[in-house]
């Protein structure tokens, strides 16, 4: 059983909101309580949290996370304040001018978070976690399951650290440190899982929710992700690049079910599993 501490809002300034969680920063200016929206359970915040301090005690450059806490409604955690932190996608936004700067960083950011070996013993295969996913609910139809879980069964598995939600969001600076955020998703396993989510956030979200979550538009943050490849492979050959980001197809047609889930707490519509259905070894059709 986690303990909460109770947190008087009055004492915070709201400060940011994203697709699940709003933000809140302490009128001391020295910490910032992530609030998980209506609905989401306690123990989802307390996975996190604990998620978060397996990979601070393991070296990885994120914010201390210090203590489980509730406004009586919503559940969260404390999290230290990096003081006059912005993130990428708010420098590209408000610099568009250092798009090619910061996509660069952010790339070699990715690089040296895939060269990390993770404490398996304290954190989760991602592989494992879709898995079980597919295994314990019915959000998808039959065959798009049963061919999810047999490229599943072929993936290889590694050591290697990923973020869970590897993008231009949930990466900041402070002009001297440059530290990972939001990684209650952080597991281990093959890059291709957080490649490929990027990918789809640079081809696949429409502008709205492009300019509601990361301020730029789809052109721009298209233009990150030719920048980032490229950079994040060490080659600027366009086979390569074609035939890496082939490869990831799979691995996002597989992840994307269950972000949905994780996420929305709702399944992926049907028009949409129609459209990618295809990126999944099989011959058989989604009815």
């Amino acid at each position: 059983m986690h303990t909460y501490e109770t947190i008087d809002l009055n004492e915070y300034v709201r400060t940011g909101e994203g697709g699940t969680a709003v933000s809140y920063t302490h009128k001391t200016g020295n910490t910032m309580a992530k609030l998980y929206n209506p609905g989401f359970e306690a123990d989802r915040a307390a996975a996190e949290f604990l998620t978060a301090r397996t990979v601070f005690e393991m070296g990885v450059p994120t914010p201390e996370p210090y203590r489980l806490v509730t406004d009586g409604e919503r559940f969260g955690a404390e999290y230290e304040l990096i003081k006059g932190k912005r993130s990428f996608t708010r420098i590209i936004s408000e610099e568009p001018g250092r798009l090619e700067e910061i996509s660069l960083a952010f790339a070699q950011a990715a690089r040296e978070l895939h060269d990390k070996k993770a404490d398996t013993t304290r954190l989760r295969s991602y592989k494992e976690v879709l898995i079980q996913f597919y295994r314990e609910k019915d959000l998808v139809p039959e065959d798009y399951k049963r061919r999810a879980l047999t490229f599943l069964e072929k993936v290889p598995e590694t050591d290697t650290c990923l973020h869970g939600d590897l993008q231009i969001g949930n990466i900041i600076t402070d002009g001297k440190r440059t530290l990972w955020i939001d990684v209650g998703e952080f597991s281990y396993g093959v890059p291709q899982w957080d490649i490929s989510i990027l990918w789809t956030m640079a081809h696949n979200m429409g502008a709205d929710r492009t300019e509601s979550l990361f301020h730029i538009t789809p052109e721009t943050f298209k233009k990150h992700w030719n920048i980032f490849l490229p950079a994040y492979l060490g080659t600027t050959d366009p086979d390569a690049l074609e035939a890496y980001t082939r490869s990831i197809f799979p691995y996002y047609a597989a992840k994307v079910p269950y972000v949905f889930d994780m996420a929305y707490h709702t399944s992926i519509p049907a028009e949409g599993l129609q459209k990618i259905i295809q990126m999944l070894p099989g011959n058989s059709v989604l009815h």
